[in-house]
């Protein structure tokens, strides 16, 4: 049942699924039959909040959840103080490569952190200006100055000096330039210096293409590159924790991108960084991270281009062998998302109804045992067993309520019946890879 949304929220959810997307917000109205996955999640939350590290795949067929999944994932997690961030692979967005691509993920994740106050993304200006706030009130503290006096010219060096002592105390590598940037965003915020802030933050999220280009605008000789944004990445993960923040959670979406990748080293690369991710998370080199994988099973199972190409994920991936249908072990890394069945399928329909009216006001000519006929009719479809998805089934149903609002005379059971089954997987039919030769 749906009760206490709000009309943004409204909106986002009956737009996006009309739009064959996922909502960024309100999703957890339209969550159903997914509770066993949510606490087990919530669980390893906890793990993650007292210093553990997880790494987690989330595995389905196209349009089966696993995107909802994730968005779901992230309003859990915000709400138990985690900041979070969302990524996509795509051709040009992976995890290993030599020509920008990889820093181009990290961009992607660092434009789209949120935090509970900031859930659409866009958060690094709000969370380098708390964490400034708090080295700066901790300097105060330290050398008996007033608060109102600590952000006068003269302190900028002491201020600066802690600024990087801290830095140093919580990174590894790359601290002196990691600390410099924040410093010289630091310097841009006292100053009222807008430009100076925005190429602070344009080298914090790997915005810069070359050394001079960073060395002429901020005097900085190193840039983030593909072989060191893993680094800055658990650099942010400790700057946020010493905040007080939870964690620090990413998900990374469409991972079938990186088993499209046709040269088999690349590929195979591109692997060799998830296995160091996975094992510094399970082995404890890293405190307060957790990252989310999405993918298909071909991306998972595949023996020539999938996960389980490469053998030492292949032997830490492995489903748990005494697992059934009935007998869910959410514990392992690799969490297979079944198929909605039609009593959750029911539920969600009914709830989206009630969120469409809500949005627009109404009152939909569509009672329960409509919602019955509907899905009698789209999953007695030629192709339906094979073909439909969540995603068809409810854009289809919010297409039907919008046509109905707009059109009153309209006979909804002759809409039901104009229903059709297409095949929406990407490039329908992925194992062609396998036969492309490798260069």
């Amino acid at each position: 049942m749906v009760t206490s949304i709000k009309p943004k929220e409204a909106t986002a959810i009956v737009n996006s699924l009309i739009g064959g997307v996922v909502p960024k917000i309100g999703v957890q109205h339209i969550a159903v039959g997914r509770n066993e996955e949510i606490n087990a999640f919530v669980s390893s939350l906890e793990d993650v909040k007292n210093g553990h590290s997880i790494v987690k795949f989330w595995i389905g067929d196209f349009g089966s959840g696993k995107s909802f999944m994730l968005h779901l994932l992230n309003t859990v997690a915000l709400k138990q103080k985690f900041v979070i961030a969302n990524g996509d692979f795509t051709p040009e967005n992976r995890l290993y490569s030599n020509d920008g691509k990889s820093v181009l993920l990290y961009s992607a994740i660092m434009n789209n952190l949120a935090i509970q106050t900031k859930p659409e993304g866009g958060a690094l200006p709000i969370l380098l200006q708390k964490w400034i706030e708090g080295v700066m009130s901790k300097t105060a503290k330290a050398n008996g100055i007033a608060l109102t006096e600590i952000t006068q010219e003269q302190y900028l060096p002491l201020v600066q000096e802690n600024i990087m002592e801290t830095i140093n105390e919580l990174s590894d590598v790359g601290a002196y330039d990691f600390g410099t940037v924040i410093m010289k965003y630091y310097e841009g915020f006292i100053n009222s210096d807008e430009n100076l802030k925005k190429f602070a933050l344009k080298w914090l999220k790997g915005e810069y293409k070359t050394k001079t280009e960073a060395r002429a605008e901020l005097g900085i000789r190193e840039i983030i590159n593909d072989h060191n944004y893993y680094d800055m990445l658990k650099n942010f993960c400790k700057l946020f924790v010493s905040m007080g923040y939870s964690g620090f959670m990413i998900n990374l979406d469409e991972a079938i991108n990186l088993y499209k990748i046709q040269n088999s080293g690349t590929r195979e690369k591109n692997y060799e960084k998830i296995l160091t991710i996975y094992n510094d998370c399970l082995q404890g080199k890293v405190e307060n991270l957790f990252f989310n994988f999405a993918g298909t099973k071909d991306f998972l199972e595949n023996p020539r281009r999938g996960l389980f190409s490469y053998n030492a994920l292949k032997t830490r991936l492995e489903t748990n062998r005494f697992e059934t249908l009935e007998m869910r072990d959410f514990a392992q890394p690799v969490i297979k998302l079944r198929p909605l069945d039609h009593n959750e399928v029911y539920v969600l329909l009914k709830n989206l109804q009630t969120i469409f009216d809500q949005n627009y006001k109404v009152v939909s000519p569509i009672v329960d045992s409509d919602i019955q006929i509907f899905m009698e009719e789209i999953y007695n479809k030629p192709g339906a067993s094979e073909f439909l998805t969540p995603r068809e089934v409810t854009r289809d149903f919010l297409n039907i309520l919008n046509l109905l609002r707009q059109n009153p005379n309209l006979d909804k059971n002759t809409l039901f019946k104009e229903l059709i089954i297409s095949d929406e997987r990407q490039d329908n039919d992925l194992s062609y890879l396998d036969s492309i030769e490798e260069f």
